[in-house]
C-alpha cells in the first residue's frame, strides 16, 4: 500500500492528531506513507515521523488549479494508490481526483458535532462521495449519518487510537496550586461548551478555592472566546481559570494536572480522552458521543449528563475528597485505552479493511 494522509492545517486539534498518527503508523506498516498539509503548518508538524514523505501544498483558495496539480506531481512521483482525507480536506482529495483518476479516495470523518448531525450541510460532501472509495467514521452516530446521507456506502467504525510520544517538550507549566489542577484539553469552539466548565468553576471557588482549572487549546479569538473571557472576568475567577491557548507540550502538560475534564455537549471521539487515559489521570466527562463506550461509571472514570452543572461539580468534590477513587478510576481508564485504543489494533484493523475492499 502506498497511502497519504491530507490534512488542511497541522494545528493542535483531534483531526489533526489523528492524520499525523496515520502518517506515522504507516510508515512502519506500507510501502509509503505520506502527510500532506493543504493550507497551513502547525505545531503538529514536530511530530511527523522522520520516514514519513512530508508535504506542504500551500493551497490558496477552495479551488486552487497549481495547488491541485502540486499534489498531483508529489502523489504520481510517489505513485500514491490512497489518499485518507481527513475532515474538511475532503475536497481537496476530490480536485486531485478529477486530474488523477486512478487515486482512491478514504474520507476520515471525526465531526466533533455528532449530537447535531442533522443539522449538517452535506451538499458538498454528498456530492463527492460518489468518488469516495471508503468512509472511516470514529463514532456510531457518524457512521448512520454517512450511510443515510451519502453515496458512498463502504463506511467503517474505526476509533481513534493514540500513544505516548517519546520525546515531548517541557515548554508550559501550569499555574495554580500544586495537586490542586484541574485540565480541559479541548480548542475554544462551542460545541467544547466552556460555560459549563465556568459554571462549575464558580461551585468549586466557594467549596475549594484553592483547586484552579486550565484551559489549553486553540484560542479563536472570536465572538465565542470572548464570552468565555468575560464570563470568567464577571465571575471573578481570573485566580481559578487560566486559559494557554494552543500548545505542542500535550504530554507535559497533562502530566501536571491531578484531574481532567471535558464538558463538551458534542462529541466524535476526542482524542484527549485517550490521551487522559494513556497518562492515567483521573476523568470527568460529559456523556456524548462515543465518551459513554469509554468511560464507565466508578469504574473508568465518571460520566455526567449533557449541561447538568450540578451533577459534574458533584462528582467532581467527589474524586477532589477521594484520592484512592481517582488512582481506581485513571487506572480503569488506561486499562480499557490500552486494550481499545492501542495503536496496533486500530491500524490492524484499518488495513484489512482498506486490502479487503
Amino acid at each position: 500500500m502506498r497511502i497519504i494522509q491530507i490534512i488542511d492545517s497541522l494545528d493542535i486539534g483531534g483531526a489533526e492528531k489523528m492524520a499525523v498518527n496515520y502518517a506515522n503508523s504507516l510508515a512502519q506498516k506500507t510501502e509509503f506513507s505520506g502527510l500532506v498539509a493543504t493550507r497551513k503548518e502547525g505545531s503538529l508538524k514536530a511530530q511527523i515521523a522522520p520516514d514519513v514523505n512530508y508535504f506542504f501544498l500551500n493551497r490558496k483558495s477552495k479551488i486552487d488549479f497549481a495547488a491541485t496539480m502540486r499534489l498531483k506531481k508529489f502523489c504520481k512521483s510517489n505513485k500514491v494508490e490512497f489518499v485518507q482525507a481527513h475532515s474538511s480536506s475532503f475536497f481537496s482529495a476530490f480536485l486531485l481526483k478529477l486530474v488523477m483518476p486512478s487515486i482512491k479516495i478514504i474520507w476520515h470523518d471525526h465531526n466533533g458535532l455528532s449530537e447535531f448531525s442533522n443539522a449538517r450541510k452535506s451538499f458538498a460532501l454528498k456530492l463527492t462521495s460518489f468518488f469516495y472509495f471508503g468512509i472511516i467514521v470514529v463514532n456510531y452516530k457518524l457512521k448512520y449519518w454517512a450511510e443515510k446521507e451519502l453515496y458512498c456506502k463502504n463506511v467503517i467504525y474505526l476509533p481513534n487510537f493514540t500513544k505516548l510520544q517519546d520525546k515531548d517538550k517541557r515548554e508550559t507549566s501550569l499555574f495554580g496550586t500544586e495537586h490542586k489542577k484541574i485540565l480541559c484539553l479541548a480548542n475554544l469552539r462551542f460545541q467544547k461548551n466552556h460555560f459549563l466548565l465556568i459554571e462549575v468553576a464558580i461551585k468549586l471557588k466557594s467549596s475549594h478555592p484553592e483547586w484552579s482549572f486550565h484551559l489549553v487549546g486553540k484560542d479563536f479569538e472570536d465572538e465565542y472566546s470572548s464570552k468565555v473571557k468575560k464570563a470568567i472576568s464577571e465571575n471573578n475567577l481570573e485566580n481559578n481559570v487560566f486559559i494557554y491557548g494552543s500548545k505542542s507540550d500535550t504530554q507535559n502538560i497533562i502530566s501536571q494536572a491531578d484531574i481532567t475534564i471535558l464538558t463538551s455537549k458534542s462529541e466524535g471521539l476526542p482524542v484527549a480522552l485517550l490521551e487522559y487515559g494513556m497518562n492515567r489521570k483521573p476523568v470527568i466527562s460529559t456523556k456524548v458521543g462515543e465518551i459513554p463506550f469509554i468511560i464507565k461509571n466508578d469504574e473508568s472514570g465518571f460520566i455526567v449528563e449533557n449541561y447538568d452543572a450540578d451533577g459534574f461539580y458533584s462528582r467532581l468534590v467527589q474524586i477532589i475528597e477521594d484520592e484512592l477513587k481517582r488512582d481506581t478510576i485513571a487506572e480503569g481508564l488506561f486499562t480499557f485505552v490500552i486494550k481499545n485504543h492501542s495503536e496496533n489494533s486500530v491500524v490492524e484493523d484499518f488495513m484489512n479493511w482498506v486490502n479487503k475492499n
